[in-house]
């Protein structure tokens, strides 16, 4: 009896508990992005901030609002909790009540090595760049910094609306003609994660992470002679865009970058005149109708401004990309021709080849002894030198090998050298395969692939003895083949719209040397104290700057060219090829990238300069394309502000979207219809549009797979006036393929001068 009474309780106890967790679950308070119908405010109110606030005070008497949109969303950002965000949404005039997203960071010879330093005489003057804005949504800014330096510059451009925004630690004189404006966005940050501790951070626009500042002189930095990290990358390091101007808004801090102070902080760019927006972050993919960030994007895109997003690092998985809507520039990473070799020596006599950036006194020339850490630890994940693995006994005075993975690269150089260890070799694993990013280690280091590791593992277990030396090699610059895909640079196919292929374009984002800030060492951990003015990393974070940048460089050579023609010319002239006609390689496989991989190609500036023809879009043509993806009314008024219905009567087709690049889902043999003999028949409509001289233009393909017959009607299109616009019509017949196969193809439009081309990417589900 005794024992089913307690049962009994123990039961009834639980299920309280469930209950009261429940209960507070519902209690507590989220942030939301609400997005007025602000055509439709009732008269009975004076100002859209009345109404905002009555609407808000019906469902919850004690919520704030954190901000007020104006540009690229109309509405509001607040905390409620689920009951009161669901009495909001069925209110009048509610387009959509979005739960606030909290997003990540995606973290000197570049312009050489995109031919800028050879086409001086192609470049838009100087007086024409200086009149272009970029602005840059990240940590904020070290305004101290060269690259920030306004020498030569004009007056700021009179299209500036913005301002310099002041804290503790940033005054009015920290901008200047080439750091224009600096805003800060903490509200959706405190609220969700407490005020901002100044002990350790800056409440205000100034940078105390390094990512801000890296991007930000990435895009547009000034020249700076002598820059180098501890020797490494010596010689003059400049952005893509010297001569443009520079808005810093910081909505990233220690904590995270929250959705709230995203959108706030574009809202305020547009209003202030930027005219490119960079922005180095992502975050959980969704439908577009409820990813605030690709609403705010669509808003600035309708105001002429040309939004870059990074595609994400986390390749080299299949589908993760991040900012794949299809009016932002979604970018991927690819090397540089340049290199921080570091080398491996074994006891054996074997030499193997790795990166470093490690600077201080090398190892001597004989050779010391060398330990597996897995070996010296009593720790299942030893391999991996987490802190207090280790067991220092086993590994002093010694060369510690660990692996790669779980904690930061430079970190297990501190735990090695805390243990008591003189040297490490750090080795990728199956994960990062071949790929070698260099760091700024602590102690001799040299970061080798998956086939080096593997190889020094086994000489390791089979000697009794084993030994080795770590040297360094400098830099090295002409390395080949370049660029090659990045394994981290996250891939298609895109996951949210797979007949819109992305990324868009690859551009350098390995190694890249930038502008960095004065608050924290090079390898951002609290034990490094060094102090630099320029840092090496890399991501797609480091790969988006660089076309901001050139996408500032084609406004100001071209200030008529939409956001979609700027990113067409970017696309069309893209490469995908080495100079020797082999594709483009994957760093991750070792094996040619695809354009899931690399999109339409690496970026190449000087031809976008004159690309021929683009793909241009308006809002209209996104119109039809959301009518394709079958939203309702209220969706689209959620990135238009407009009252737009689809026509019932009109076939509308995601596939004629005028995008720069193809991609073509098809069915298997067991899809629909069945039988592996039947075909399926697809047709995507295109329209070019001329922005050179007149010129007959005639297309060829070539693709890698006979099974699928590509057509295209007309085969010529013949130009005789600028901004004169010609269609054609791809059709693609396909036989049915095993699921998961996927092929590739390019279309190619040329009048013997310039070569407008288009990827073709095919996957069958």
């Amino acid at each position: 009896m005794k024992t089913w009474r307690l049962s009994i309780v123990v039961l009834v106890s639980f299920h309280f508990a469930l209950v009261v967790a429940e209960e507070i679950k519902h209690q507590q308070k989220n942030t939301y992005i609400v997005h007025m119908d602000k055509s439709n405010m009732p008269a009975t109110f004076d100002d859209h901030f009345q109404w905002y606030d009555s609407s808000l005070k019906t469902a919850s008497s004690s919520a704030d609002m954190l901000y007020t949109y104006n540009n690229v969303v109309h509405g509001f950002s607040t905390r409620l909790t689920t009951e009161e965000a669901e009495l909001l949404r069925g209110q009048l005039g509610i387009l959509s009540v979005l739960p606030e997203a909290r997003y990540e960071l995606h973290t000197t010879r570049t312009p050489e090595f995109l031919g800028l330093g050879k086409s001086v005489a192609l470049l838009p003057q100087a007086d024409s760049a200086s009149e272009v804005i970029v602005g840059v949504l990240d940590t904020g800014v070290w305004p101290e910094l060269k690259s920030f330096d306004d020498t030569g510059l004009g007056p700021v451009p009179s299209s500036w609306k913005g301002e310099c925004e002041t804290g503790k630690t940033f005054q009015l004189s920290s901008c200047n003609r080439k750091l224009i404006g600096a805003r800060f966005f903490s509200r959706g940050y405190e609220v969700a994660f407490g005020p901002v501790n100044e002990t350790i951070e800056s409440r205000s626009p100034r940078d105390d992470d390094g990512h801000g500042s890296h991007t930000s002189t990435t895009a547009v930095g000034s020249a700076v002679e002598g820059a180098n990290l501890f020797g490494f990358a010596a010689g003059t390091a400049r952005g893509m865009a010297t001569h443009a101007r520079v808005a810093a808004y910081k909505v990233c801090w220690l904590g995270g970058c929250y959705g709230s102070d995203i959108v706030a902080a574009m809202d305020k760019a547009v209003q202030d005149g930027v005219d490119v927006l960079s922005m180095s972050i992502g975050g959980g993919l969704s439908d577009y109708t409820k990813d605030s960030v690709a609403i705010g994007a669509f808003r600035a895109m309708e105001q002429g401004i040309l939004v870059s997003c990074s595609a994400g690092n986390g390749g080299p998985a299949p589908s993760s990309l991040s900012n794949v809507a299809p009016w932002i520039t979604t970018v991927g990473a690819g090397t540089l021709d340049r290199d921080f070799p570091a080398f491996v020596m074994l006891g054996d006599g074997k030499k193997f080849s790795g990166v470093s950036l490690y600077n201080g006194k090398p190892l001597s020339d004989s050779l010391i002894p060398l330990v597996y850490a897995g070996n010296a630890s009593s720790s299942p994940n030893g391999n991996l030198c987490i802190p207090d693995n280790l067991i220092p006994g086993k590994v002093a005075g010694k060369i510690v090998l660990c692996d790669r993975g779980s904690n930061a690269r430079v970190q297990k150089g501190v735990v090695v050298k805390e243990a008591g260890g003189v040297g490490m070799i750090l080795t990728n694993t199956d994960l990062y395969g071949e790929e070698l990013v260099a760091d700024a280690h602590f102690l001799p280091t040299a970061a080798v692939g998956q086939k080096a590791g593997d190889s020094i593992k086994s000489y390791i277990s089979s000697d009794p003895n084993p030994m080795a030396t770590i040297a360094p090699g400098g830099t090295q610059v002409g390395v080949q083949p370049s660029p090659v895909v990045a394994s981290f640079s996250s891939r298609g196919p895109n996951p949210v719209t797979p007949e819109i292929l992305k990324p868009d374009i690859i551009a350098p984002g390995v190694n890249i040397l930038a502008g960095w800030t004065g608050a924290v060492g090079p390898t951002g951990l609290q034990v490094d104290t060094r102090k630099v003015s320029f840092n090496i990393i890399s991501g797609t974070s480091m790969s988006c700057p660089h076309v901001s940048g050139l996408a500032a460089l084609l406004k100001a050579a071209h200030p008529e060219w939409s956001p979609a023609a700027i990113k067409s010319a970017l696309m069309t002239t893209a490469y995908h090829t080495y100079k020797g006609g082999e594709t483009i390689q994957d760093v991750a496989t070792g094996s040619p990238a695809t354009p899931f991989d690399y999109g339409a190609g690496h970026v190449n500036p000087v031809s976008a300069l004159d690309p021929g023809l683009v793909y241009d879009a308006t809002v209209d043509d996104y119109l039809s394309f959301f009518c394709a993806l079958d939203y309702r009314q209220d969706e689209i008024k959620r990135f238009t502000n407009r009252d737009f219905t689809c026509d019932m009567n009109k076939k509308y087709s995601v596939e004629d979207l005028n995008y720069p690049s193809f991609a073509v889902p098809l069915q298997t043999a067991s899809g629909k219809g069945g039988g592996s003999g039947e075909l399926t028949v697809v047709k995507y409509t295109r329209t070019l549009t001329n922005v050179g001289t007149p010129a007959t233009y005639k297309v060829s393909v070539s693709s890698q797979i006979s099974s699928v017959k590509i057509s295209v009607e007309p085969e010529s299109l013949t130009f005789s006036e600028p901004n004169e616009k010609k269609s054609y019509t791809v059709t693609f017949t396909a036989s049915s393929m095993p699921s998961g196969m996927t092929s590739f193809a390019h279309l190619e439009w040329s009048d013997g001068k310039h070569i407008v081309g288009s990827p073709v990417a095919f996957s069958w589900t």
